[in-house]
Order: structure tokens, then sequence, then C-alpha cells
């Protein structure tokens, strides 16, 4: 299945997905294929999981995160911070 990262906290170790049918999917950091971890800028990325049942409660596993590009960061106008292209 494909989706999109609607968030991650990568401090505590959990985020949701977006699926494709619009159902959000809970995912924790043992989810995530190796190699693959989010890192804290990682909503709106797209990612291929698979889904499974978990004492009735639905999650995502071997979660990778689709084209990798290089992530790059721009300066602001104001000259503050920084913003993923």
């Amino acid at each position: 299945m494909q989706g999109t990262m609607l968030w991650f906290n990568v401090d505590k170790g959990y985020g949701l997905i977006r699926t494709e049918d619009d159902e959000r999917l809970y995912v924790a950091c043992s989810g995530f294929l190796p190699g693959n971890m989010p890192q804290p800028r990682c909503k709106g990325r797209q990612v291929s999981f698979e889904r499974q049942a978990v004492e009735g409660d639905a999650r995502a596993v071997e979660v990778a995160f689709v084209l990798q590009g290089e992530l790059r960061r721009a300066r602001l106008r104001n000259g503050r911070g920084a913003r993923m292209l």
C-alpha cells in the first residue's frame, strides 16, 4: 500500500500515516524498514507499507519512504531558519 506521512514524533517514536483510502494508521519506530527511519521533517512524504491488524487496531509495518530524494535547505528571505525544498 502507499500513503502519506501525516506526522512523526522522533522523540516519542510514533506517528500517523494517511492511506490512499483516507484511513489513518498508527506507525511506530519498529515499523520502519532498516535505513528508512523518519527524520524530524518527514510530514507529507510518500511512504509504502503493509497494513497489519493488532488487537483490533490497524497499524503500518514494513514502512519505507518512496522517492527518497536529497533534502535541501534554503535560507528564508528574513534570514531565520530554513525550509525544505
